[in-house]
């Protein structure tokens, strides 16, 4: 009989992004709220690292130097904690320090682990020396915290070390611990493959045509050959490869000739949530500061008492990838819909996006608001943040055409708000699997639009179509479709998915012990 061998886990975990302590996009949303539910299986011993942006980043970070208090600080690094639930340790550093090592370091890895580095421009150089100050800011607290813990203990075993790397901007700290810290073991997620939303960016037919793509072939074509180098030597050194969706891990395998070894879907954790009083107090404050900010108090509805309809989408600022031009097409089809019915509501959609051009298109009762600021309370238009701001919509719509989780459904129903995806995200997928009727329409809460190549004006069509329909259900309809959206909200919390991340610390563990 085969001998089965108890899982490992680490009693250290070093985890780093580009987002850490700095929201930029997703990535923030998945390790911030997933602190959470690590801090109570390794309370302190989780240690995040991040850039550090100055006063940009203490809006996020508290600078605590009781922590470690006899370690040696090296490379300009602050250690305190990260502003989210869970307060887990962070340590954000600077690496201008080591810029004039910078060919050195791009010849280490080539020779090491076979990175081109040579065809670098833009936030490569950024990226890759960031990430190599952060392995060598590991190192140091790696062989601080052993040495220790031998010294407390004589007969102790030494402890045992996981690093996380997200991204292909955290690539170089992944290399720098395989080479200087080999008892560590490393995990690397890719969380969107740099050649794939690359191909996808540039309006060529991913999915089509997905077969006869060849990563290093389309890293020349799109100059894209540094980052996508740097991502697939990460991948395939890595003791654990992981990514988010079984949608990515099939890109993984044709783009970066690797299969993940575990798919780690992104989770949320409830404690961003308002209950009770305090949500229907919010969303009641939500929808007057939504509807000042556009002079618009329900007043002037043809049907006396009928406040607007507010719903929106969110996200980067990708045209296509995020389906933008989607959400603003079925606009304007919306309301053709609208306009011709005497007692439709007025309908007002935000696109909430950094980086656009601030705007208004109105089209009869439907008015389209571009807000183009990072919504972290401090904007100058709506001064709050996102997820207050979403409690006040009464719908979201996110069309993505290269989605490889999707962030933003997940939270629009955790808020209890219903929400439009399509196929093409993971979490759409993920949605689907959980039930099969979020592809027939919103009434479970979440409608999955299937979306392919070919089928643009099908999906414009199905959004406008599924957003008419919500808006004329009664208010109890809509709150009965609101606790369902919020029901199957609760299949993705952290405290479900979380058990993939063991899993995946178990791997990188089990391959360095067994080397």
């Amino acid at each position: 009989m085969k001998k089965t061998h108890e899982p490992v886990s680490p009693d250290y975990i070093f985890e780093t992004s580009w987002e850490v302590c700095n929201h930029v996009g997703g990535i923030y949303t998945v390790l911030s709220t997933r602190a959470a539910t690590m801090q109570q299986e390794h309370p302190d011993k989780v240690i995040f690292f991040g850039p550090d942006w100055g006063e940009h980043s203490d809006i996020y970070f508290a600078e605590d130097k009781s922590l470690f208090p006899n370690w040696q600080r090296i490379h300009n690094a602050r250690i305190g904690r990260w502003k989210i639930p869970g307060s887990p340790i962070a340590i954000l550093l600077r690496w201008e320090g080591i810029a004039a090592q910078k060919d050195a370091i791009y010849g280490w890895a080539w020779e090491k682990f076979q990175v081109q580095s040579h065809a670098a421009y833009g936030d490569y150089d950024e990226s890759s020396l960031f990430g190599y100050a952060a392995g060598q800011v590991m190192e140091s607290l790696y062989k601080y915290i052993v040495e220790s813990q031998k010294s407390k203990v004589e007969s102790s075993k030494e402890p045992l070390f996981c690093m996380h790397a997200n991204e292909w901007q955290t690539a170089f700290s992944l290399f720098y611990i395989k080479d200087h810290c080999p008892k560590i073991g490393t995990l690397f997620t890719t969380h969107a493959t740099s050649i794939g939303r690359s191909i996808a960016g540039n309006h060529k037919p991913l999915y089509d045509q997905f077969n006869y793509y060849n990563g290093d072939q389309m890293a020349y074509e799109l100059n894209m050959v540094s980052k996508h180098s740097a991502e697939k030597q990460a991948a395939h050194y890595a003791d654990c490869f992981t990514t988010v969706s079984d949608l990515t891990a099939r890109e993984c395998k044709q783009l970066l000739d690797k299969q993940p070894d575990i798919v780690t879907p992104n989770g949320f954790e409830p404690d961003f949530v308002p209950v009770g009083k305090a949500y229907t107090a919010q969303r009641k404050a939500s929808k007057e500061i939504l509807l000042r900010s556009q002079n618009a108090d329900g007043k002037d509805a043809v049907v006396a008492g009928q406040r607007p309809f507010l719903l929106c989408i969110a996200g980067r600022h990708e045209w296509k990838n995020k389906g933008l031009d989607v959400f603003v097409d079925s606009m304007r089809m919306l309301s053709d819909k609208v306009n011709s019915d005497v007692f439709a509501p007025r309908v007002i959609a935000y696109v909430l996006v950094p980086y656009l051009e601030h705007s208004t298109l109105q089209m009869g009762k439907v008015t389209v608001v571009f807000v183009p600021y990072y919504l972290n309370g401090l904007d100058p238009e709506l001064g709050e943040t996102y997820y207050n701001l979403l409690c006040g919509m009464d719908l979201t719509v996110f069309p993505s055409y290269y989605e490889p989780w999707g962030y933003t459904p997940l939270e629009s129903i955790a808020f209890h708000v219903p929400t439009i995806t399509t196929s093409l995200s993971g979490f759409g997928v993920w949605a689907t699997d959980e039930d099969a009727k979020c592809t027939q329409g919103l009434a479970e809460g979440v409608y999955v639009i299937r979306r392919s190549d070919s089928n643009y004006e099908q999906v414009v069509h199905k959004v406008a179509d599924a957003v008419y329909s919500y808006m004329r259900l009664s208010g109890k309809e809509q709150d009965i479709v609101r606790k369902k959206a919020w029901k199957l909200s609760e299949k993705a919390e952290w405290k479900h998915f979380f058990a993939y991340y063991r899993e995946a610390y178990n791997i990188a563990l089990t391959k360095v012990n067994n080397k």
